[in-house]
């Protein structure tokens, strides 16, 4: 499964969007990571890979601001630590 094919299926994750296909890899981790059950999030991984997942992630929480809620950042930290070594 693509990423393009995997967003538009779950339309609850960007409400904001209409051209799915216009959304970028990090805009589509970053709702997943926020707003997606743990089956999306297995799924993007596998999609993407656990090493590409993180790397987004972490040069995403580098910048000065993020939308990531304090909690949902802490988990992936510790999550990617460890899984995506």
């Amino acid at each position: 499964m693509k990423l393009n094919e995997f967003i538009k299926k779950r339309p609850y994750l960007v409400w904001h969007v209409k051209d799915y296909n216009s959304l970028s890899k990090e805009a589509i981790v970053e709702a997943v990571l926020n707003y997606g059950d743990w089956n999306d999030v297995k799924t993007i991984i596998k999609i993407l890979g656990a090493k590409e997942a993180a790397r987004i992630f972490n040069s995403q929480i580098k910048k000065p601001r993020t939308n990531y809620r304090p909690k949902i950042k802490n988990f992936f930290k510790l999550y990617f630590k460890e899984h995506a070594k």
